[in-house]
């Protein structure tokens, strides 16, 4: 076993996190209290947005985001698009939501959901879009709106791994009507487990407001039913910190996968993520899909080889949600429904780009690759 392996994601830590962490034991106020109320405005204030609601996960973040959307509709059989090449907890959240998943293959470049393909999806029981952001580059979020306005119907976009990214110079969170966000450990700003939503709607944010405390409006006031998705004061203290650092910690990211790009751009068995700007793109993950032919290695393999080497590699995701059992089994979902997801899930995998490797780290990431395929 290799002691000093190269990981794929660190949280990130520092004295003040620490003191704070220390400050709100001692204070006896642990939850949702004036730390969670402080890194909301820290956070309205880096994306601009005028609203950010913290919760204690960023599944339950686009839980609360699908359950504001859905508040104001009338329809009894709900339902939302999403992409089949995500975490499961994108459709988890739309199921507990009350809704149906209706997945849209993707576009075998960006990974991303193919914008294209949403307004054949759109029927008379659609609420909402749910585009995903993935590993970090925004989806195609201009025409997704443009699809949506079209349609009277909301964006609930998740950007669990895209805390920092833009989209034609606007901050993603600023953009759709409702952004979803996670801070769990490994992501690019963490507060040990976490999330928050952003909008610029009124409405919307004095109902995820009132959701995420039960359905209270105040001390045992419940309006609506609700759930307890309130914020640990630790998590909000440990994720404001960062709050300054994000673009810091992201430019040493994005500095990492340049260089990975450069160097293993020249191995005919690779392929990466089309990346337009990489100044907008968040680089929560590196994604690398391989040739199994050309290569003459498994990509399972390969992973596997990296990781006894002291690389880690790691496969999000080694199956799209809608070949998950669940969901075959609840929606009869097969094998062939969504093919570009189901071929990029076959062959992706990741490589550590995570800011606080060494410059030794990212050559030994990229040497050792280079020796396993050539």
């Amino acid at each position: 076993m290799v002691e000093d392996k190269i990981r794929i994601a660190q949280p990130y830590n520092d004295p003040e996190i620490e003191s704070l962490v220390v400050s709100v034991l001692r204070s006896g106020r642990l939850v949702q209290g004036a730390y969670v109320r402080k890194f909301e405005e820290e956070i309205e204030k880096y994306i601009g947005s005028k609203h950010a609601v913290a919760v204690n996960s960023g599944t339950a973040a686009i839980h609360t985001a699908l359950a504001a959307a859905k508040s104001s509709t009338t329809t009894s059989t709900p339902e939302v698009i999403t992409t089949p090449l995500s975490f499961s907890a994108t459709a988890n959240a739309i199921v507990h939501a009350g809704c149906k998943p209706v997945f849209v293959d993707v576009d075998e470049e960006t990974f991303n959901i193919d914008d294209g393909l949403i307004e054949s999806k759109i029927s008379e029981n659609t609420i909402g879009i749910e585009p995903v952001d993935v590993y970090g580059l925004p989806a195609n979020l201009f025409a997704i709106g443009s699809i949506a306005r079209l349609h009277s119907i909301a964006v609930i976009e998740d950007a669990a791994e895209a805390i920092g990214a833009s989209y034609q110079k606007r901050k993603v969170g600023n953009i759709s009507t409702l952004t979803c966000f996670s801070t769990y450990a490994t992501k690019n700003m963490h507060s040990g487990e976490g999330g928050f939503v952003t909008t610029n709607d009124d409405a919307l944010d004095s109902y995820m407001r009132i959701f995420r405390n039960q359905g209270q409006v105040s001390k045992y006031n419940q309006t609506i039913l609700g759930y307890n998705y309130r914020m640990l004061e630790i998590s909000a203290a440990t994720a404001l910190v960062q709050v300054p650092k994000i673009d810091e910690l992201k430019e040493r990211r994005r500095a990492h996968a340049i260089r990975l790009l450069e160097d293993l751009s020249g191995l005919d068995s690779l392929g990466f993520q089309r990346v337009s700007d990489p100044f907008e793109h968040a680089w929560y993950m590196f994604a690398v899909t391989l040739d199994e032919k050309k290569a003459n290695i498994s990509r399972d393999k390969l992973v596997s080889k990296l990781n006894e080497q002291g690389v880690e590699a790691d496969i999000a995701w080694p199956r799209p949600i809608h070949l998950q059992p669940y969901y075959q089994a609840h929606y009869n979902f097969r094998e062939g429904d969504f093919p570009r997801a189901e071929r990029i899930c076959k062959s992706v995998f990741q490589l550590p780009i995570q800011p606080n490797l060494s410059t030794a780290q990212i050559d030994k990431v990229i040497s050792t690759v280079k020796s396993l395929i050539e």
